[in-house]
């Protein structure tokens, strides 16, 4: 198997995996205990949120929450402003947003009546940081938008728009996902409000994520129970999941100079090979600010499911699009907001690469499309 789907999800590392071992296995305490057995387990809990703290640049390990996921991690963001800025009905976000973010946002346009501003991008993925000065109003309870684009990996001008947000006096909600461990990040130089991770995407198990609120930023918890995580998300802690993601982050951020190079110089090795060997093929979002990991491309006449099934059975994983929207019908949103074309967004995929992944992987992926794309001439 040649795994090129990175921005679905990453293998778990080994030191990750050993390093949770010992909290599934002998240290199995509840760690809201008032015995040693448990109690003891919450200075494990707050060496990982330190890590954590470390890899997004906070200042204080205390605006780090740990959350189930990216999903949790953006719904209890989102839910935080609102509340928190009650007789404000109007938020502002991209028609490229993550599922997790667009559906809830749709749940509260039906069901409780708020304004919802979709900004579009341009061809190449971008968004305008005048088109969202332009969208905020005096109704604005929340600015949502990502980092990174989780099917593109075109990079939005985050750190313009937070200052934008901030001089608005309007909160800003960063879905910064797909950027751990890929490149720098400094939630204390960059005026984010909220921004979230997963540790699925960097070499932490799933079901672990976490959630940056700025101290002084609205806060009410989504999960009401007991006391954990300061009274903001109640419910026993998964131990050995915050464990794997605090070994993961302090291992991505002792090395994100060089992944990131190591990265970057792959894919930009294999986009100029493809665009050699297939002259037909372009990259969405290609003259953009990018993730170093990863390249949509367009195949024209190339349907892209087919093409997926097509490169399953030769032994390569690759998308076309989210992981999280997979099982949809329609193509992908993020290429069809970008293009305007149906038939585009049906014929692109996604190929997201590892540090891992080697020029040889992507030689014989390169291979396999010619073949593809020579059957459907």
């Amino acid at each position: 198997m040649i795994y090129l789907d990175h921005n679905a999800t990453t293998p778990i590392l080994a030191e990750v995996a050993d390093g949770m071992m010992p909290y599934l296995r002998e240290e199995w305490g509840n760690p809201s205990s008032s015995y040693g057995f448990g109690a003891k387990l919450k200075r494990r809990l707050e060496i990982a949120r330190a890590s954590v703290a470390e890899l997004v640049g906070a200042r204080y390990a205390s605006e780090i929450i740990f959350t189930s996921g990216a999903t949790e991690a953006n719904n209890s963001a989102i839910h935080s402003a609102i509340l928190g800025n009650p007789e404000k009905r109007h938020i502002v976000t991209s028609q490229v947003e993550h599922s997790s973010v667009l559906t809830y946002l749709e749940y509260l346009e039906r069901y409780h009546g708020y304004a919802v501003t979709r900004l579009p991008v341009n061809s190449e993925g971008l968004l305008s940081v005048d088109s969202v000065a332009s969208a905020i109003t005096g109704e604005t309870a929340l600015v949502s938008l990502m980092w990174a684009n989780n099917e593109t990996g075109v990079l939005f001008p985050v750190e313009e728009i937070a200052t934008v947000c901030r001089n608005a006096g309007v909160p800003f909600h960063c879905d910064a996902v797909q950027c751990a461990g890929k490149i720098p990040i400094n939630t204390q130089s960059v005026a984010f409000d909220y921004f979230s991770i997963s540790g699925h995407k960097f070499g932490a198990s799933k079901g672990i994520g976490a959630l940056f609120v700025r101290n002084g930023s609205a806060y009410v918890p989504l999960i009401y129970g007991g006391h954990q995580e300061g009274e903001m998300r109640g419910g026993t802690e998964n131990v050995p999941a915050i464990v794997g993601l605090g070994v993961a982050a302090n291992i991505a951020w002792k090395n994100l100079e060089k992944s990131h190079q190591s990265s970057g110089d792959t894919r930009d090795w294999f986009e100029k090979q493809l665009l050699t060997d297939i002259p037909c093929a372009e990259i969405n979002g290609g003259s953009s600010p990018r993730l170093p990991n990863t390249s949509n491309i367009h195949l024209p006449g190339c349907d892209g499911d087919a093409l997926v099934t097509f490169l399953d059975q030769k032994g390569f994983c690759i998308s076309s699009g989210s992981a999280c929207m997979e099982s949809a019908i329609t193509p992908s949103h993020v290429i069809l907001a970008m293009s305007g074309s149906h038939e585009r967004a049906s014929e692109s995929i996604r190929i997201s690469i590892g540090v891992e992944t080697t020029a040889e992987e992507l030689r014989q992926l390169i291979d396999a499309l010619k073949g593809f794309v020579a059957m459907n001439a």
